[in-house]
Order: C-alpha cells, then structure tokens, then sequence
C-alpha cells in the first residue's frame, strides 16, 4: 500500500473500528415565548372602560370594567371608588402595556395593538382624575363645582375610544368569534356611555354598566381559549 493510500485512510482503534475524534454538532434549541394574551385578558376585563364616577362629586362617569361597572351601578352602596385609579394605572394600564410589548416579540401585530392601545387607554382616563394633572381643575369654576364641559368633554373622549374600538371589532372578524363578540359588546358599552354622557341621562349610563359586565365576562372567558 503507498505512502498516499496510508494518508488517506481513516486511522483504527486497536479493536479495528474507525477512530472518530469529531465533536458532534449542538442541537438546534427553538426558544418558545409564553402566551401573553391571558394576562392581557384578565387586565382587560379588570379594567378597561369608562364606567363608575371617581369621585363623589363628579358626574357619572367612569373607568373599568368588571370592578368598575360595579363602581357604576353603585354595589354595596360605594360612592367614592377612587381605589379604581390605582387598579386602572398599575393592573389595567401598565400591565396591559407590558402585555403589548410581548405580543410584539412573539409576532402578533394585532394583540399589540390592542393591548397597548386599552393599556394606554387606561393610564389617560386615570391621569383625568389625579389631582396632580391639573385637567379637572381646568373644568372647576371656583366654587368647586364642574362646569358641563366636563361631561361634554368625557363624552367625546369615549367617542374617540369608540371609533378605534370598532376598527378591531372589525379585525377581530378574521380571529375568535369570542373576541368578535367581547369587542362587539365593547362598541355598545361605549357608545352607551358617550351617549348617556351627551344628554346626561342615568338609564342610558346604567345600560352601559350593564354592558361593562358582558366585556368583563367575555374577557374573562376568552382566556380558556387562548392555549
């Protein structure tokens, strides 16, 4: 055998199986995010429309959803819920938020927008009624009272919000039909609301509340469709 075949042939083990010295290559590992959307979800049904008065002495008008229609209707005979500003910024707002940015890492467009859209939503009609912002004392004469700007302005607030609700309804045609109809039933709540604001009138604000409870609940079941 020449000097150029002994080269060329793979080196032995003295039980004459072939020497292998190659490190086998790393597996391919394909790293796998956690769903955001149930958490997104439950801070959604929490907290995420206009629906109870923050403060005694404002009009009927408020935040959330679940704990906030019930703010609304006035359960247990509660009429300052001004505890809602802390669930509405921390839980409803910045959770939410965060639930955004996930959906964003994992790809999908829509939960991203819709999550930070109603966590941003919530963060701003709480910045309403913190003192420090200065916004209610813009509508206070100097007797203390509101003036009807007020409630004006709370109404067009929550057509704006409405209006950009309906475009995901529409979106959400091509997803879960749960969802279709947590949104649908969001459009509803919100359009009570402005309306009942509009033309100050307690029937079409409670009709509204009533609807924030249908959002919370179909909120809180879409959550045992998401894998």
């Amino acid at each position: 055998m020449s000097d150029v075949e002994n080269k060329l042939r793979p080196s032995t083990t003295a039980g004459g199986h072939v020497e292998d010295r190659g490190q086998p290559a790393l597996p391919v590992v394909h790293r796998r995010f956690a769903n955001p959307s149930p958490l997104g979800l439950l801070s959604f049904g929490t907290g995420t429309v206009p629906t109870a008065a923050l403060v005694r002495h404002f009009p009927a008008n408020q935040s959330g959803i679940f704990l906030i229609s019930s703010f609304g209707v006035h359960a247990r005979g509660i009429q300052t819920p001004n505890v809602m500003i802390a669930v509405l910024i921390f839980f409803g707002g910045i959770c939410q938020y965060i639930v955004g940015i996930m959906e964003f890492v994992t790809g999908n467009t829509f939960g991203t927008a819709v999550f930070m859209s109603y966590g941003a939503f919530n963060i701003s009609y709480s910045m309403i009624y913190l003192p420090g912002s200065g916004i209610i004392a813009a509508y206070t004469d100097k007797s203390g009272a509101l003036s009807p700007d007020f409630q004006q302005a709370i109404a067009m607030y929550i057509w704006a919000w409405f209006i950009l609700t309906v475009i995901y309804t529409i979106a959400a045609v091509r997803s879960s039909w749960v969802l279709f109809l947590d949104l649908l039933a969001l459009d509803i709540c919100l359009i009570l609301l402005a309306a009942g604001n509009m033309v100050n009138s307690t029937s079409v604000l409670n009709a509204g509340y009533a609807f924030g409870y249908l959002v919370a609940f179909l909120s809180y079941a879409i959550k045992f469709f998401v894998p």
